[in-house]
């Protein structure tokens, strides 16, 4: 089976795509991906990488903090405002699944020997094109337009072919600690 690696966002459905890929025999990690956040502004992250850690130890998988900071403000923040100076309206969701996402945390997963890099993105990759998830109101596609063929070859989307619902009951069952926390 393949070497995949999750980005784990401490939430229910990065949780169950990691769980689903384990399930399904292969080798995973679970990776949290610190970004850039401004100084005094709300920071939650601490909380949300001990959820994600709480899962993977749940799991019984690896799990590592890939410290992106650096990646985000020069991919995301950064072309942010300089689309607003610039009098555009700037999509920073698109922008970090093409740099951080799917761009920098790509190219450390190949570096660790990853096949594949998978994350809890309502979407789904079927011979080499992207599709909106099946949850049509949860779907993501939008945001992964900019992803081509090739790169689209190494990403996998686990839960993008069921609903939300669904998603919380497999999370239930499978007893995640995160079964019945809210969504972001």
């Amino acid at each position: 089976m393949a070497k995949v690696f999750v980005g784990m966002s401490g939430g229910v459905d990065s949780s169950v795509s990691a769980y689903l890929l384990k399930k399904a025999g292969h080798e995973v990690t679970g990776v949290f991906i610190r970004v850039w956040q401004p100084e005094g502004g709300e920071c939650t992250w601490k909380d949300e990488r001990r959820d994600a850690m709480r899962v993977c130890a749940h799991l019984d998988i690896p799990f590592v903090t890939l410290d992106l900071r650096d990646a985000y403000k020069k991919g995301v923040v950064d072309y942010m405002i300089a689309e607003y100076k610039a009098g555009r309206t700037p999509n920073p969701d698109v922008m970090c699944n093409r740099q951080v996402k799917f761009g920098a945390f790509w190219q450390w997963a190949t570096d660790q020997g990853a096949d594949h890099i998978a994350t809890g993105h309502y979407a789904q990759v079927k011979d080499g094109q992207l599709y909106e998830g099946a949850d049509k109101n949860k779907d993501q596609s939008y945001f992964l337009w900019t992803l081509q063929k090739e790169e689209l070859n190494h990403i996998m989307f686990p839960v993008g072919h069921l609903q939300k619902g669904e998603v919380r009951v497999i999370a239930e069952k499978a007893k995640l600690p995160v079964f019945d926390k809210k969504d972001s």
